[in-house]
């Protein structure tokens, strides 16, 4: 829509200052757009009654033919504007394609809007702007509605005008998923990883047995060792080219490994779905911060053990061959994760048609297409810390005595933020920012040993310097926006060319 023939456009050029470029929008009798306000910006909404404006709290005008209201953009305004635009309202995406982007700075969300235009992928990829982990929160001290409210804040200065999901990550306990409901979230992420048994790939002969029959939380699982093997033994799952059969062998294999995980999952799923039903919030299952492959039998296992415990799941995360390592490109056989891909996508087409999902999906270049190929596109793209990074490239560039002491910190605290991630980067492998010029600190980012420093120790960085950042960011808005854009053009590109080639074909 073109601004001349857009009265809302109209109306917020008439009534506002320093109106925000493509935030003017109306729904349900009220005009909303955004305000330049300082180095922040302010909410505005506009009605022709004044009692249509009484979600909102601020500062209120008589502007002749509207009644006008402009406001913080706090929790409760942030909570009114969701109310008011039903697409910044949180819902479950089902298998579309789909991308997790996430902000451990609250600022990113503009940038990727501009990335989901940039690519096209606004029109064939759904967006989850809103994600972060239980653990993120911990250490950016961030809480799941502020996670909400600045993506919300973010789309709507951006103009985004397409659904939006919210992925509450890596949920261990039922207390996790009581406070994301209440935030509002619409993808509940349960990672049982803490229950995987990844000792079970060594069993061999009597030693596993006795595992399998002695190890597993039979009663959790409302089965039993006899029972298990009589439903699923010597079963074939249709992979298209070849069939999977499932050895009694690798069944007792995959009850040893996964057998706890999966009771997990079930009492996780059956205390949101006694609060919210499917259509008001939908499931993935994490199994991928674990130290062994999750083989293609194991993922047969966790589908139908999952399902006849009455779990609903929209996606799946494997542990895949090769490494998933935070803020770097994939490590390992590409040749033999295509393959892998192909046989988990094959697996969860045949048992559901369900995603696969990619964690640790951040910087992962040479994937994607592989990845998008293998899935056709039923795959579920999840980022997190590479934002941050790209923040601060921004201040590199601009402000080169933060980053170096940014650096110099993550240094420090690495060998104690490093203990709930599995990656190779080690501080001996980075150059002493001490003797770089400010032009060199950039290159560090383009290092593998420095970029997964810097990834594990964002906390500690925000703790002593989040208020420095975000006030550069804010300085440095459209520089911020910028990068983000390229770097996530790199990432949903390959996603986006899929479903091109589709239509095509």
């Amino acid at each position: 829509m073109t601004h001349d023939r857009d009265p809302a456009f109209d109306l917020a050029r008439t009534h506002g200052h320093g109106l925000v470029a493509g935030s003017a929008r109306s729904s349900g009798g009220l005009t909303i757009w955004a305000e330049r306000d300082g180095d922040g910006a302010r909410l505005a909404v506009a009605a022709a009654e004044p009692g249509a404006l009484s979600a909102f709290v601020g500062e209120r005008h008589d502007a002749g033919d509207v009644a006008l209201v402009r406001a913080a953009f706090d929790a409760p305004n942030l909570a009114a504007l969701r109310g008011a635009l039903p697409n910044l309202r949180p819902v479950p995406l089902g298998t579309l394609s789909s991308a997790g982007f996430g902000d451990r700075l609250g600022l990113a969300t503009p940038g990727h809007v501009d990335a989901m235009r940039a690519t096209g992928a606004e029109r064939s990829v759904a967006a989850i702007f809103a994600q972060q982990s239980m653990r993120e929160n911990a250490r950016t001290g961030r809480s799941p509605i502020q996670v909400l409210d600045d993506a919300t804040a973010g789309a709507f200065l951006a103009g985004w005008r397409h659904p939006v999901g919210a992925d509450a990550d890596h949920l261990k306990t039922e207390a996790d998923i009581d406070l994301c409901l209440t935030a509002g979230y619409s993808m509940f992420t349960i990672d049982p990883g803490d229950h995987v048994v990844d000792a079970a790939d060594d069993l061999q002969g009597g030693a596993l047995r006795e595992a399998f029959e002695g190890r597993v939380p039979w009663d959790a699982l409302e089965t039993s060792p006899s029972d298990l093997l009589q439903r699923l033994a010597e079963r074939s799952v249709d992979l298209g080219d070849r069939a999977l059969v499932l050895t009694p062998e690798a069944l007792e294999r995959a009850a040893v490994k996964y057998g706890a995980a999966v009771a997990h999952v079930a009492r996780m799923v059956r205390h949101l779905r006694s609060q919210a039903g499917p259509e008001r919030a939908e499931v993935e299952v994490s199994v991928d911060e674990t130290a062994t492959p999750t083989s293609l039998a194991e993922h047969a296992y966790l589908a139908l053990e999952l399902g006849r415990l009455g779990v609903d799941w929209v996606s799946l995360a494997p542990r895949f061959v090769g490494a998933f390592e935070k803020g770097v490109d994939y490590i390992g056989d590409l040749a033999a994760l295509a393959r892998d891909l192909q046989g988990h996508a094959r697996v969860a087409e045949a048992l559901g048609g369900y995603k696969l999902s990619l964690h640790s999906g951040s910087d992962k270049f040479a994937v994607y297409p592989i990845a998008a190929q293998a899935t056709g596109g039923r795959v579920h793209l999840k980022t997190a810390g590479t934002s941050y990074l790209e923040a601060l490239r921004v201040a590199g560039a601009t402000r080169p005595e933060l980053f170096r002491a940014v650096i110099q910190l993550g240094l420090e605290r690495f060998e104690h933020d490093v203990k709930s991630y599995h990656i190779s980067g080690r501080p001996a492998g980075v150059p002493d920012p001490a003797a770089l010029p400010g032009s060199a600190l950039l290159a560090l980012l383009e290092q593998r040993d420095a970029r997964q420093v810097l990834h594990v120790t964002f906390g500690s960085a925000l703790q002593r310097y989040g208020d420095d950042l975000r006030a550069l960011l804010r300085a440095h808005e459209d520089a911020y926006r910028a990068a983000l854009r390229r770097h996530f053009e790199r990432h949903l590109a390959p996603f986006v060319a899929l479903t091109h080639e589709e239509v095509r074909t």
